[in-house]
């Protein structure tokens, strides 16, 4: 049984979208959150419901299209207008702690694991799409962009404050700038 002190309110539902059951929901939280298989939580007669998301796509900047697995139909869907969207707080923390684990990379001086060469320095995290993207300043001034994919991290040193990547081979040329003019 979840209770009030568990939980976090993050959103709002604000009307039905379509037939197939969509919401259209108003949050802050990153998308990516409810994708990894946390619940949202609704009152629903009085009681705390985790319901999970089936799909979710932007339709603004916090503004959301939502998909509930089991929630089918239009009529389903319009019991959720108007209420408020909550998450676990234990779960709000971890998530939080996470994304400040990758803000905290910032600062770091990369290096490809594999040729030892050092790419350059990370200025900042862009977690605006699906794929997080380091963007890290090079020795050269410029700036590239690198998937903060796990499948690439090989390395994290904190005390030297250096992450050795596996980076693909092409991947920084396709950040490189061509100074040539273009006939």
């Amino acid at each position: 049984m979840i209770l009030s002190d568990e939980i976090v309110t993050v959103g709002k539902f604000q009307k039905t979208h379509a037939l197939k059951g969509e919401l259209n929901m108003l949050s802050e939280v990153d998308p990516q959150y409810f994708l990894e298989g946390n619940p949202l939580i609704v009152d629903y007669d009085g009681i705390w419901v985790p319901y999970y998301v089936e799909s979710i796509r932007p339709k603004g900047a916090t503004s959301y299209l939502v998909k509930l697995s089991g929630i089918d139909t239009e009529e389903e869907a319009s019991h959720f207008v108007n209420k408020e969207v909550h998450i676990l707080q234990k779960d709000a923390e971890e998530w939080l702690e996470e994304e400040e684990e990758e803000m905290g990379l910032i600062g770091y001086t990369v290096v490809d694991k594999s040729s030892g060469q050092t790419i350059g320095i990370i200025e900042g995290i862009e977690d605006s799409t699906s794929n997080v993207l380091f963007i890290v300043r090079t020795p050269q001034e410029d700036e590239v962009f690198i998937p903060a994919n796990e499948d690439l991290i090989q390395n994290i040193d904190d005390e030297k404050e250096i992450i050795e990547l596996s980076i693909p081979e092409g991947l920084l040329d396709i950040n490189s700038k061509n100074d040539e003019e273009v006939i």
